[in-house]
């Protein structure tokens, strides 16, 4: 079988990459990434933040040397995709800066009570995006979106007004990248008002597993598996304290890359409900690796879907090792966990409801059916394209697939597939 490519670029966008190669010619200087990049990201971040607000450069500064490295030397990257990386960089930063410079202006944000968040959980593709949104459509929770997570500060005591100004002011960027690789909304929908994953929020330390899923970042991620990300998860909880409004709505969040951290989850959020879902070994993989693929080829024109489906593979069975850790330990008893299989939330959603309801100690809607039906029909699975995927257009083995992680495909989650 033909191994995966990327969808042919539009004339339209094609001309947009090509003009980005002839900027990076003519301009070499802009498009540096590596230690030579450093203090330009740290100058561009600091612009109007005087003193970085007593901020602790040996906190960050490794991070952002082995993230502007990785990039350099195994992102593969093409003109856009180098602008992206030094960016996505300065805008942590920064966001670093003025998120201290608001909790220094305002250190009652620490004392606010933060009621324990459903937290799901699982390997890309398991069925955390679809769980989390519809759980969202429950006035009793909140789930975050994008410009929230990015910028917590301007939304801490917005009016709703402003509120609603400052989200659509993050459409233009998400309409950008949408126009320059439209498969992205096919195997995975996005927009301004869509509840979105904690790794948004995090990585102002550049300690972010979520980094290596649009990038190729094989030297950052191994840097990463040897990092304690304790400090970056009390980060996430103060970002959570400062968008939280005090009106008793628990919160639900949400990341893939939250499953070879949760004992940090765990110590950051005691008392949190965690929803691990799982799926098929086999369909996770393919899936996942479409999805990295998909992603990754919007800022490399050199993605080898074999190197995407091993890097994939080598990641999924760090995190699942590093859950079961977790799961063996005292620190699992601090937080309630409840396993769910892929099958069961795809062919009984509202059961699926019910026990993470019981689970988590919240009252149940009282229809739970309506609320799956009314999800379904706001957001047809299929309404922006089916994603077609097979292992073998990956170069993915099922048979050693299985026998790689037959641990866990016997059913060492509670039997939960």
């Amino acid at each position: 079988m033909t191994l995966w490519k990327p969808v042919p670029r539009t004339a339209e966008v094609a001309a947009v990459y090509e003009a980005a190669e002839v900027d990076r010619l003519a301009r070499p200087e802009r498009y540096r990434l590596g230690k030579d990049a450093v203090e330009a990201v740290i100058s561009r971040a600091s612009r109007g933040v005087e003193d970085t607000f007593v901020d602790d450069p040996s906190v960050w500064r490794e991070g952002l040397e082995q993230y502007l490295e990785s990039a350099e030397k195994d992102g593969r990257l093409n003109a856009i995709g180098v602008k992206t990386a030094f960016g996505t960089a300065a805008a942590r930063l920064r966001a670093r800066f003025l998120m201290n410079r608001h909790l220094a202006a305002h250190p009652e944000i620490g004392e606010r009570p933060l009621l324990p968040p459903i937290v799901i959980v699982g390997g890309w593709r398991t069925g955390t995006t679809f769980l989390f949104r519809l759980l969202a459509t429950d006035p009793g929770f909140r789930a975050p979106f994008s410009a929230e997570l990015g910028t917590p500060w301007r939304f801490d005591g917005a009016s709703e007004s402003r509120r609603a100004e400052l989200l659509d002011a993050l459409a233009g960027a998400q309409d950008h990248l949408q126009f320059l690789n439209p498969a992205l909304a096919t195997v995975h929908d996005f927009g301004p008002r869509l509840p979105e994953e904690c790794v948004v929020a995090m990585g102002g330390d550049f300690r972010n597993w979520g980094f290596s899923s649009t990038m190729r970042l094989d030297s950052y991620s191994t840097w990463l598996d040897g990092q304690d990300l304790t400090a970056s998860y009390v980060r996430h909880r103060e970002i959570l304290q400062t968008l939280d409004t005090g009106d008793g709505r628990r919160w639900v969040l949400k990341a893939p890359a939250h499953l070879p951290e949760l004992p940090s989850l765990a110590a950051a959020f005691p008392g949190a409900c965690i929803v691990h879902l799982h799926r098929d070994i086999v369909e996770t993989l393919a899936s996942g690796t479409s999805l990295f693929s998909v992603f990754r080829s919007t800022y490399s024109d050199e993605v080898d879907p074999r190197d995407v489906a091993r890097f994939q593979t080598d990641q999924t069975e760090l995190w699942l090792r590093r859950a079961l850790a977790f799961r063996a330990s005292p620190a699992a008893s601090t937080v309630t966990t409840l396993d769910v299989s892929y099958r069961d939330l795809v062919s009984t959603p509202a059961t699926v409801l019910k026990r993470i309801y019981e689970a988590a100690g919240v009252p149940a809607p009282d229809d739970l059916d309506g609320m799956v039906e009314r999800h379904h029909a706001a957001r047809p699975r299929h309404a922006k394209g089916v994603h077609h995927y097979t292992p073998a257009h990956f170069g993915l083995d099922e048979n050693e697939l299985r026998r790689r992680f037959a641990d866990w495909e016997r059913g060492r989650w509670g039997g939960a597939r």
